[in-house]
């Protein structure tokens, strides 16, 4: 490596900064092009040409903050994403806080103009040092550090938890010396690496191996090896207690259910919804009386789906136990939560028959469901859209279709809520990997974070990413992909329902701001899907029933297509309305009435 000296040149810095974050386990990096970075798109260059680094070029640094976001996700390395200086940085700001909250190690590298120049006025030149405030914390790196400064701060920017920033000051030459691309990079040694890893930190993981088991968080698939830690506070049984697995509790929740025998009310992204003490409809269970007899919650994530969940983990009047996450954050809303480090444990099986009667309810209610959607599908004069599938089936065939070794990526709003109704618990065992951007819960970057977590996760039998169009939309640039990089085999699912249908369940929805809703919370826009898939030369298939869903899910494809599945939102609050009913009759066991789907 080049010596760490004062007058160190443009391209020197730059180079030490990459071997760096080669040594500290990177070996994915984004790279969106500008002249300020040009030493680090030369060295990545050459590195990606050498097989050291791969290398993934974007135009939109808002889209490379997400690849890099689902690379890290995915892959479970850090990654970092490297742009050029002034705005090119602050597109990045929506990535690194959905990192920040979620505890994913991306490392922005922001190429700078020198500390001279700040403050005159100099082109593309502002306070880029920083700029994310809270949500990362910052390295001003200039030519006079010394080599043992560098190593340690990008070393402890690939460890930690969350995003970093390493501002990289650059003046002078910013092209390298070196005639050849050989000159441009070089593999660092190795021996670094293993004294680094020997001294107990681990860059696949960014944690401790001797406390990383006794994290809640962690793949969202199942791994057999791991226990409940024998560290963890023993709770006493006999309390109705029920286990709420949050996004990225990963199987400890599961683990601590079944050691149990409790009710467990997994989100879709927790890596929990799995096995015998999973319901299917637990938030729909908590608007009716079975609520009303927990005593005590148990909550390991960050559940962030329902209000039924928030209202139940906030009641003052219950034990609530809230475990910290990755970040160290502990999922509390209603500051009522006495907050664990570690998930606890049991010594035995509670009372039986506490779960049993959640267990049949969840039955009942997920028979009632399908039973009522099948009656509205093969009733076209209940379907509002003819031909139109229900949102709720179309998720079930999504949901279905998470077979062993699948990859899915869920996006915000509706997808991720209908899933919550509507698959039922997996096998386990059979390392599935269910994720979504939910640190913020918000619809940006999808598409690029589906990229990332695809390209992340080579090995997955296949990758699959369930998308309102809204979110869809937002995020079309994460299909511009240049002809020469790498491409993930991944499958979008598009829910399109022509807006935004989850505001039609909230109160805004109601008829007293009818006149307003479709303008400011719909925001219909009648785009032509296939035209823009075939605009970024991506595969695109309209499908209008379900068997053809099922079917194409199951089919091995190579490369990125769309399916686009066409709903109508007009019943949403109908529908919502309609599941609450069914749940009430489904915990008294009341079967006289008529179940079907009722539509406006």
């Amino acid at each position: 490596m080049a010596a760490m000296t004062a007058d160190r040149s443009a391209s020197e810095l730059a180079l030490g900064v990459l071997q760096q974050l080669w040594l500290g386990g990177v070996r994915d990096v984004v790279l969106s092009p500008g002249s300020r970075s040009a030493p680090f798109a030369l060295a990545l260059d050459a590195a990606d040409r050498a097989g050291d680094l791969r290398l993934h070029v974007r135009v939109d640094e808002r889209s490379a903050g997400f690849l890099a976001l689902g690379l890290a996700t995915g892959s479970r390395r850090p990654v970092a994403v490297v742009t050029t200086s002034g705005t090119a940085v602050g597109n990045l700001l929506p990535a690194v806080m959905e990192a920040h909250h979620t505890g994913r190690r991306v490392v922005v590298v922001s190429a700078d103009r020198p500390d001279r120049l700040r403050g005159t006025g100099a082109n593309q030149t502002t306070e880029q040092a920083g700029i994310f405030g809270t949500f990362a914390p910052c390295h001003d790196l200039t030519a006079a550090i010394a080599a043992d400064d560098l190593s340690e701060t990008v070393w402890q920017a690939c460890s930690a938890s969350g995003p970093t920033q390493l501002n990289v000051q650059l003046d002078g030459d910013l092209l390298p010396s070196g005639p050849t691309p050989e000159d441009w990079w070089q593999r660092p040694d190795g021996n670094l690496a293993m004294a680094q890893l020997q001294a107990g930190s681990d860059p696949e993981t960014g944690r401790d191996r001797a406390t990383a088991q006794l994290q809640p968080g962690g793949d969202a698939g199942v791994r057999p090896s791991v226990t409940i830690p024998s560290g963890g506070e023993l709770l006493p049984l006999g309390p109705r207690t029920v286990v709420v697995a949050g996004d990225d509790a990963g199987p400890a929740a599961r683990l601590l259910a079944e050691a149990a025998g409790w009710p467990l009310i997994a989100e879709p992204t927790s890596g929990a919804r799995i096995g015998r003490q999973a319901l299917r409809t637990g938030r729909l269970l908590l608007t009716t009386g079975l609520r009303d007899e927990v005593e005590r919650v148990v909550v390991i994530g960050h559940p962030t789906l329902s209000r039924p969940v928030t209202g139940l983990i906030s009641d003052p009047a219950l034990e609530v136990l809230s475990v910290r996450g990755r970040g160290g954050v502990a999922t509390d809303p209603g500051r009522v939560a006495r907050v664990l480090d570690v998930v606890p444990r049991v010594e035995g099986p509670d009372d039986r028959a506490w779960f049993d009667r959640w267990q049949a309810a969840d039955q009942r209610l997920s028979d009632l469901i399908d039973a009522g959607l099948t009656a509205a599908q093969g009733d076209p004069s209940q379907t509002p859209d003819a031909g139109s599938p229900s949102p709720l089936a179309v998720a079930a065939v999504v949901g279905a279709a998470v077979a062993a070794d699948t990859t899915l990526v869920v996006g915000s709003s509706n997808p991720v809520r209908d899933l919550d109704v509507m698959a039922a618990p997996w096998p386990p065992l059979q390392h599935r990997f269910v994720v979504g951007n939910r640190g913020l819960a918000g619809i940006d970057g999808m598409v690029s974070t589906a990229v990332g977590i695809a390209l992340g996760r080579p090995r997955a039998a296949r990758t699959i990413a369930y998308l309102g169009d809204l979110t869809f939309l937002h995020d079309t640039n994460g299909l511009l992909i240049g002809p020469a990089e790498p491409r993930p085999n991944l499958t979008i699912v598009v829910l399109n329902d022509d807006g935004g249908a989850i505001f039609t369940t909230l109160e805004q929805g109601g008829s007293r701001y009818a006149d307003a809703f479709e303008r400011v919370f719909a925001t219909p826009h009648g785009t032509d899907l296939a035209a823009l898939c075939a605009a970024h030369h991506t595969a695109y298939e309209r499908v209008d029933d379900l068997s053809r869903l099922a079917q194409a899910l199951a089919e091995s494809h190579s490369g990125t297509r769309v399916l686009e599945v066409r709903v109508s939102r007009a019943d949403r609050r109908t529908e919502a309305a309609w599941l609450r009913e069914l749940a009430q009759q489904a915990v008294s066991a009341d079967h006289s009435e008529d179940h079907s789907l009722p539509l406006e």
